[in-house]
């Protein structure tokens, strides 16, 4: 089994301490035991697109923050941040493990929308998480959409598939319909953790955080517009009887992204 926490929170608009904080009182709050604890996209300050004033460094204040909460929890953490390395800007996601030690991938697909690409680096490769028998696959947002980008393949074969987010409830449908195409098509478990809320650009947030199994089935689904802090139980027996039953990656296209 793997035990994995979402936190679906409202975020404070570019105020890291207010939301550390916040997120603090959250973790304290988690009773039961964990494994994995998914945090929202930029949940230091919300979905900024000011990062020159608000990003930082890459061994900042957020990620020390990840690494103490994961230690005394004995859990790993992950969550996305505003990063500055080498001059550039990332919308970074961290998993730290529960030793402190972590791996991190910056967000590939950027919303032009939003005007992401103008402000950050788009990331060029994935990162497979190896932990506690499991491989997990970590990634961010936008990404959801583009689905060649988390494809189960034979060379890189995961488990289970996360996204941290801060997707707009005016497209929650297809923020939930394409998390439950993600988890089919991959035979795998889908966690995708949302914030609530409305921004200082007046975009609100429903949250709809979903874990999801191979089937498709949502196995938990997080009141909508609600701040809440759930933990689900992932069966790998009954993923790997799942697969050995209906081997559709068997039959999947080779492909190279380039």
């Amino acid at each position: 089994m793997l035990r994995v926490t979402v936190i679906q929170s409202n975020l404070f608009w570019e105020d890291i301490d207010q939301n550390l904080n916040q997120f603090q009182t959250q973790i304290n709050l988690i009773s039961q035991q964990t494994d994995v604890i998914v945090l929202p996209e930029m949940f230091t300050t919300g979905f900024t697109m000011n990062p020159e004033v608000y990003a930082e460094n890459h061994e900042g204040k957020g990620l020390s923050w990840m690494k103490k909460n994961a230690i005394e929890k004995s859990a790993a953490i992950v969550g996305s941040l505003s990063v500055k390395e080498n001059e550039h800007y990332y919308n970074r996601l961290y998993w730290v493990f529960p030793d402190g030690t972590y791996q991190f991938y910056n967000k590939r697909h950027l919303f032009s929308m939003g005007n992401e690409p103008n402000h950050y680096i788009s990331g060029e490769s994935k990162i497979i998480i190896e932990y506690k028998g499991w491989r997990i696959l970590p990634l961010v947002c936008y990404d959801l959409r583009f689905p060649v980008w988390s494809r189960n393949t034979k060379d890189t074969p995961y488990d289970v598939l996360i996204y941290v987010a801060n997707w707009p409830a005016v497209r929650s449908y297809p923020w939930k319909q394409l998390l439950i195409a993600r988890a089919i098509e991959n035979q795998c478990f889908v966690v995708g953790v949302n914030r609530v809320g409305e921004d200082a650009n007046k975009i609100s947030h429903s949250g709809d955080s979903l874990v999801i199994n191979a089937r498709g089935e949502i196995i938990n689904n997080v009141v909508s517009n609600d701040e809440n802090v759930e933990t689900t139980q992932l069966n790998k027996i009954e993923l790997i009887e799942f697969r050995k039953a209906f081997p559709v990656l068997n039959d999947a296209d080779n492909f190279i992204i380039t």
